[in-house]
């Protein structure tokens, strides 16, 4: 089934490496045009790299993304390099600590939320105008296992999670008559590569514990990434507000 991507613009937050990554690459060998958006400038210009060397066209904008002037400098090249924008995959986060809730700290808190949820929703404030005058789009974000259970992680990640499946069913409903759709990946137990540090935490790492035993087998991140790029295609063009468990049946538990 044809996707519909060739050509398309694509803005890949946290294409640097793992979920990203994946993504990115995928969407340039469906023939897309790709942002590689990342905060780390050397990993985001390998994936240029990747994908040039592949014959793809694709450009590194570094930066952390909770910063307005970066999120402005992602959208802008995207239309200037590109034309416009087509997908939007807000995919960059980071974990927290497993911490329970009185355990966690105010810049813990502060530092998940910003980077999960605050950045995801200025991006795509600023790529909604592009999105609306095209009078069509897709929007992916990545949510987790996390946003769908409380087993999961800590208490600033669950929540900064569910905070991303509540911002992409309320864009689906919101302009899904403007001809854009936002669905979400839920992205279980994952090879990313992507330490955690629980060290110093007691109780959270040990309430969570005996729930990791259902986490089933490890996903590769093209796995995640083909769940992406097949919500962001033609052949999704009537799936809005989906939040796609990839997981192995863990939250089927």
């Amino acid at each position: 089934m044809a996707t519909g991507l060739d050509g398309r613009s694509v803005i890949v937050t946290g294409a640097g490496s793992g979920i990203g990554r994946a993504a990115a690459l995928a969407f340039a060998a469906e023939g897309s045009k790709v942002v590689v958006a990342d905060l780390n400038a050397e990993t985001a210009a390998k994936v240029v790299s990747e994908i040039e060397e592949a014959g793809g066209s694709a450009v590194a904008v570094t930066g952390d993304l909770s910063e307005q002037a970066v999120v402005d400098r992602v959208t802008s090249t995207a239309v200037e390099r590109f034309g416009g924008v087509d997908v939007l995959v807000n995919n960059a986060g980071i974990m927290d600590r497993m911490s329970a809730a009185a355990d966690v700290s105010d810049a813990e808190w502060e530092r998940v939320i910003r980077v999960n949820l605050t950045a995801p929703f200025l991006l795509t404030r600023a790529v909604l105008p592009h999105l609306l005058k095209a009078g069509k789009g897709a929007i992916v974000n990545t949510a987790s296992e996390a946003g769908l259970r409380g087993s999961a992680a800590g208490a600033a990640y669950t929540a900064s999670k569910h905070g991303v499946v509540g911002l992409t069913k309320n864009l689906a409903v919101m302009y899904r008559d403007q001809g854009i759709r936002t669905n979400a990946i839920a992205p279980g137990g994952t090879a990313t590569g992507i330490a955690v540090d629980i060290d110093g935490e007691a109780h959270g790492p040990q309430a969570l514990g005996p729930y990791f035993g259902n986490v089933g087998r490890v996903s590769e991140p093209e796995e995640q990434a083909a769940a992406i790029v097949f919500l962001a295609s033609d052949a999704a063009s009537n799936i809005n507000g989906v939040v796609l468990a990839v997981d192995n049946g863990w939250s089927a538990v």
